[in-house]
Parts: structure tokens; sequence; C-alpha cells
């Protein structure tokens, strides 16, 4: 059996390592077989040397965390701890450096993960950034984030959201209001990034004065779209001939984030993905990125990630069959 003491800086500091009844520590322990006991500032670990190591360095990336402001939440701790089994727990410093945007009321929008962070990167430094990856993991929230922060420090004129208006086998036609009324459900992930970012009023007025355009991709056929940050969303459900389209739109000062989740196609059976073939055709092209995420970066409920991991391991069983 192995031991080892953590000493901490307050006991404020220890209450929030343990967390609320103790939900942290227990997780800590169930996760590396160890047993954690608090006295005052100290924390002892004991168990086997392997788990009483993985523990500890959970926790000191959780009290990185804690000493620049980040809040320990469930979905953190999970994070911590596999970052402490892959041995990245020290870049967990990385998470913390700055902070991409203000929220309308105030809160600071940080990576949460490393997959988030190198898809930040990706887009600040990449004309064009493919984020893919499963539900959960961030992309359409940090592309909108980066798209106020862009506009807000005028690197460009306007924001330019779009997304294929057909989802889940369900057509415009049959669904009851006008053409607005039909595309609103699609669109409204994305006017919810955009009312937390700028708050409803600010995204109002922009939206009446067409500094901010939310619409379905048809919309955007025939356009040249300069000094715009524009994304896709759900780009998965486009036809290459709709993703061509799209990209080559872009003009002169512009920047394009295009998201999606190849596991989730909803377009009928045989049709190709646009997003799937354009990753295939453009994979060398300089000037774009192409960022994974894995289940690692769902930032959900931790029973998302379960999810995620469970039809992953479904869909490489079919495969080898």
């Amino acid at each position: 059996m192995a031991e080892k003491l953590i000493e901490l800086d307050s006991v404020e500091l220890a209450a929030a390592v343990f967390g609320s009844c103790d939900e942290n520590i227990r997780l800590l322990e169930k996760e590396f077989s160890v047993t954690a006991v608090c006295r005052g500032t100290q924390v002892k670990l004991t168990g086997e040397a392997e788990g009483v190591t993985g523990a500890a360095n959970a926790i000191d990336a959780m009290l990185t965390l804690l000493e620049n402001h980040t809040p320990i939440e469930e979905q953190t701790v999970r994070y911590c701890i596999s970052l402490a089994r892959s041995g990245e727990d020290g870049r967990v410093q990385e998470l913390t450096e700055n902070f991409i945007a203000i929220t309308a009321k105030g809160r600071p929008v940080r990576p949460k993960t490393l997959g988030q962070k190198e898809y930040l990167k990706a887009i600040q430094t990449h004309p064009i950034t493919f984020g893919v990856g499963p539900a959960g993991t961030g992309k359409t929230y940090l592309a909108v984030a980066m798209a106020v922060k862009a506009f807000k420090s005028k690197d460009v004129e306007r924001i330019i959201l779009t997304r294929p208006a057909v989802e889940a086998g369900e057509k415009l036609g049959f669904l009851p209001g006008d053409l607005q009324n039909k595309v609103d459900p699609y669109l409204r992930p994305l006017y919810d990034g955009l009312y937390d970012m700028l708050g409803p009023e600010t995204f109002q007025r922009l939206l009446e004065k067409q500094t901010i355009e939310v619409a379905p991709l048809a919309y955007m056929r025939g356009r040249t779209l300069d000094n715009a940050f524009i994304i896709l969303d759900e780009a998965q459900n486009t036809s290459p001939e709709q993703m061509k389209m799209f990209l080559t739109r872009m003009g002169s000062g512009s920047k394009v984030v295009v998201t999606g989740d190849v596991t989730q196609i909803d377009l009928p059976d045989k049709s190709r993905s646009g997003l799937v073939d354009a990753l295939a055709v453009l994979k060398n092209i300089d000037g774009i990125a192409q960022i994974r995420f894995s289940e690692k970066d769902v930032v959900r409920h931790r029973l998302v990630q379960e999810i995620v991991k469970a039809y992953d391991r479904a869909t490489q069983a079919r495969s080898r069959r």
C-alpha cells in the first residue's frame, strides 16, 4: 500500500476539492481505487501506488483550475481524471491561459478541454476550420464565441450563421407557418449561442441591421461573402454539391468555420455527406484545418459521454461483421 499527503493552502480550497457532500473526492476514490481523508488543510491518499499517483495528479490539476478561478464541476473532475490517466495532467494550465470572450452576463468563455483549445487555435490561425465530433463538445458554441470576438474587435464586419434546413427526415413544406416559422426551429441552436454572447437586445438590434444573419444554407447560393465570419453548422447534412457551393462563397477578409458530426447524418440512404466528402477532398490544402473531437471533449452531462462511447462501440462492432 502507498500513501501520499497533499497540503492545501486553505480549508476553503480543501472544501472545493472535496466538493458538495464530498462528491468530487468520492469520484476520485472510485476511479483510482484509493481512500481519501481530509484533516484541516491536508488530504491523505491511500491505495496502490499507481492509483495514489493518479489521484494526486488529478487533484493537482483541479487545484490549478481552482487557482485560476475555474469552477469545479463533475465534468471538470472527470476531465482531470482522464488527463491524469493519459499523463497529460501537466497541460491543464493551458486551459487557464486566456479567455476568448465574455458572455452578456459577464461569464468568461474558456476552453474546457485540450481538444477545444486546439479547435480555438485552429480558428485563430486558419481561414477555414472544420470542427468534427460528437454532440456536446462545444463545436458550435465556441465558433459563435470566436465570431463575436472577431466582430467586436472589428476583424470582420458581420456574422453569418447557416445550416441545412432539412434534418431528421422532416420536410419544410409539411411544417406550419411561413418560411421564417419553418426554418426557425432548425436555426435555434445558433440563436441560443448568440443570445448568450450578446444578450437578446443587442442580438435583435444587430439582426435588424443585418450585421448578423442567420439563414438556411440555400440562401447562400450566388453570393460572395466578404469581411464576414461564416459558420456552417450541422454540415454532415449537406450534399457534396451544397458543401462546394458554401465553401466557394468565401470572399476576401472572411473566416469560415464548418461544424458537424459524421455519426449523425440525416440524409436519405445512399446519399453522400458533403462533410465526409470535404474532409477527404480538402485534407492536404494549406490554410484549411481539420479538428477531430472525441468523447473526452464532451462537456455536457456525463451520460452524454457514455452514450457517445456506447454508440461508437456499436458502430465498430457492426463494421467488423
